[in-house]
């Protein structure tokens, strides 16, 4: 296990933390939900980036990453929704993609020679956005600046979801073509 590793792993357990703040009884209990989720995001950017520069990628690292992606935009997007902060379609359209996203990794990675589609500049730019909206929607920016952020994500996951299925139907061409 090396330090991208564990740096992914610990934005993993920083979840329950979050939905514990999330839904407590502080005061500014969004604050420091916000505050957690700045600390994951912090690790996301640390991970890709020390497992770049010191060769840390390792294929556990390329599959975790957008597990753990997944799990941060699910645990958000869904106590977002239930405190009334973004409406539920947000959380339906993105969980689909999610959802689709999660089952083209699969079979890649089960009947495709354990192959794994990295992260790229899409995913990267829609992941961002979903912080950027989050920030604002915990500073309790204006309804009309919070929507229109996460309008913009949704629009940016959907352009990021478009490449990944393009890049998955090209390798499971390739691989019939074997």
């Amino acid at each position: 296990m090396n330090t991208a590793n564990i740096l992914t792993l610990t934005r993993i357990l920083l979840m329950p933390i979050y939905l514990i703040v999330f839904y407590s009884n502080l005061e500014n209990k969004i604050i420091y939900a916000g505050m957690i989720l700045i600390l994951a995001g912090i690790t996301d950017i640390l991970d890709g980036y020390i497992a770049r520069k010191y060769d840390m990628v390792t294929k556990l690292g390329t599959a975790l990453d957008p597990v753990s992606d997944k799990i941060t935009t699910f645990v958000v997007l869904i106590s977002f929704v239930s405190a009334n902060i973004i409406p539920i379609w947000i959380l339906i359209v993105l969980g689909l993609k999610e959802a689709f996203l999660i089952m083209g990794g699969a079979i890649l990675y089960y009947h495709g020679d354990k192959e794994v589609i990295p992260a790229n500049k899409f995913g990267k730019i829609a992941t961002t956005s979903f912080y950027i909206a989050v920030i604002a929607a915990i500073l309790n920016f204006p309804n009309t600046i919070v929507y229109t952020l996460f309008y913009i994500v949704v629009a940016l996951h959907l352009i990021a979801f478009v490449n990944y299925l393009s890049i998955f139907t090209s390798i499971i061409k390739d691989k019939n073509r074997i």
